[in-house]
């Protein structure tokens, strides 16, 4: 979305990107393609074919072995004087990649992008084109493009690191990822006044205006940057690239609803179905529906998970994504900042709920229950109408919520009984004793959240009085204002085993 000021005077000073060498010792006046085969414009024959793939490189070896050490030590330490062939299909960035490399050995100009950067370097260090066989050579003209082009820039930084996917390990080995990570932390935990802004080629969703796509663009001094400007941008790349950029962003000291806020729009962009809008904390907080007309959303969710469970297509394809998921949900649960309300309840338990389904590591699945019962009173009944997926039990998992409730049991008793919150309470019971009266009200709330539950789920003959009753004096008595909503679920639960009784009894 940005880039500093130094950026152009980078650029600039780099030539645009264009990359030469010299002494290259044959003359010619670039390469020529034909087929998968490239071959050099020069009157001097071709003494060596580089395979990489289905592509041929027809080179010549003084050029080659002058600059790279890893071809030097493979044509002259050969006990084969003939030796006029080698495959290097392990090379990092492929053919692609070599091309350049093998440009810049013959002195023809190379482009430099953020593109094409990250694959170079690795090809340069897999070549081992070091400042040993020529002073200037690729490894150090590629790191300076990284270093004073690439990492000040927002734009290429992000460009790098997408690109670095392809290229593990290494990428990794030689820190790019590591750079522009923290290239990427550093500049969305900067104060944005003054800087100026600049398209990515991606088109932002939350709650960030259009962006001029001219380079040199800037906002006025009266426009209010968002503070989820990079959101977006942060959600293209892979989940191990997005912890790290998250990783570092925490350790800056970005606000904690912030970094949620973060990962709960790349989870809406990586898990489809997992939320059908974005929440923001807080949200379920002043929408807590307890009619059974809102049960209605739970079925909704089922669609598009069991398609990617049951593999309705494919099945080595739906496994595939399944592993895939699995994979970015225990990664996101790992990041999600430890403070109440860093993310919404409704996004905790939809998380939750498909992490059952994907069969999420059982400490993860425990970690999220936890989170969830520290924020139980922003809950809504869709969100609790998880189904069981076990054969033969109940329609929804009742054990679950039984669970998800005694948390929520065990933090209230912790923050009452804790030094700082009775020290807060009687601050506020000299004033208007608020402090007791919020942990009242969580509990009033979560006590008509449980009696809609059970009004719910007690429509189905295959819960047993235990577990409802089990649920339903769970709470102390205190919680509830009213026992109306627990009647209710009572009759209905009556009502369900009555019927069934009379089935039974004609059949």
């Amino acid at each position: 979305m940005w880039e500093s000021e130094s950026e152009s005077a980078a650029t600039h000073k780099y030539g645009g990107g264009l990359l030469t060498s010299t002494n290259h010792g044959v003359k010619t006046e670039g390469f020529v393609q034909r087929g998968h085969s490239w071959y050099v414009a020069t009157d001097i024959p071709s003494d060596f074919l580089v395979q990489i793939g289905e592509a041929n490189f027809h080179l010549h070896k003084y050029p080659l072995v002058s600059r790279s050490g890893k071809l030097s030590r493979v044509i002259y330490e050969s006990h084969d004087p003939d030796l006029n062939k080698i495959v290097m299909d392990d090379i990092p960035g492929g053919e692609e990649a070599f091309e350049l490399a093998a440009k810049f050995c013959y002195g023809i100009a190379v482009d430099l992008t953020a593109g094409n950067i990250s694959g170079l370097r690795c090809a340069a260090e897999y070549l081992e084109m070091t400042e040993d066989l020529e002073e200037g050579n690729l490894i150090f003209k590629a790191e300076a493009f990284l270093s004073y082009v690439v990492l000040s820039s927002w734009r290429d930084s992000i460009v790098v690191l997408k690109s670095c996917e392809k290229l593990s390990p290494w990428a990794e080995n030689l820190q790019i990822v590591r750079r522009c990570s923290e290239s990427i932390a550093w500049k969305a935990c900067a104060n944005p006044k003054g800087i100026r802004w600049s398209y990515t080629g991606r088109t932002a969703k939350i709650s960030s205006p259009k962006w001029n796509d001219m380079k040199d663009s800037s906002p006025s001094r009266n426009q209010q940057v968002p503070p989820d400007w990079w959101f977006e941008d942060a959600s293209i790349l892979r989940i191990d690239h997005f912890v790290r950029v998250i990783t570092a962003i925490k350790v800056k000291g970005m606000r904690f609803e912030l970094v949620g806020a973060s990962i709960m729009h790349y989870a809406t962009k990586w898990l489809p179905g997992l939320i059908s809008d974005t929440a923001t904390p807080g949200d379920e907080a002043s929408n807590c529906s307890m009619s059974n007309s809102s049960s209605s959303g739970g079925g909704s969710w089922k669609s598009g998970l069991h398609m990617v469970v049951t593999g309705t297509k494919d099945d080595n394809t739906s496994s595939l994504q399944a592993k895939e998921q699995r994979m970015i949900i225990e990664s996101l649960v790992s990041i999600i900042p430890p403070q109440k309300d860093s993310v919404s309840c409704s996004f905790l338990l939809r998380l939750l709920r498909m992490a059952i389904m994907l069969k999420v590591a059982p400490a993860l699945v425990t970690e999220l229950e936890k989170r969830v019962g520290m924020q139980f009173e922003q809950a809504t009944l869709a969100d609790l109408l998880i189904p069981s997926y076990n054969k033969g039990e109940t329609m929804y998992d009742v054990d679950l919520v039984q669970r998800l409730l005694e948390h929520f049991i065990v933090q209230e008793q912790t923050e009452s009984s804790s030094p700082s919150r009775n020290s807060f309470s009687d601050k506020q019971h000299m004033g208007m004793g608020m402090g007791m009266g919020c942990i009242l009200n969580a509990k009033a709330r979560v006590a008509r959240l449980v009696d809609s539950y059970l009004t719910e789920v007690s429509r189905d003959r295959n819960l047993s009085l235990t577990k409802f009753q089990v649920l339903a004096e769970a709470l102390p008595e205190s919680a509830r204002t009213c026992d109306d909503g627990l009647y209710r679920a009572i009759d209905s639960y009556l009502k369900q085993a009555s019927c069934s009784h009379h089935k039974e009894g004609k059949s």
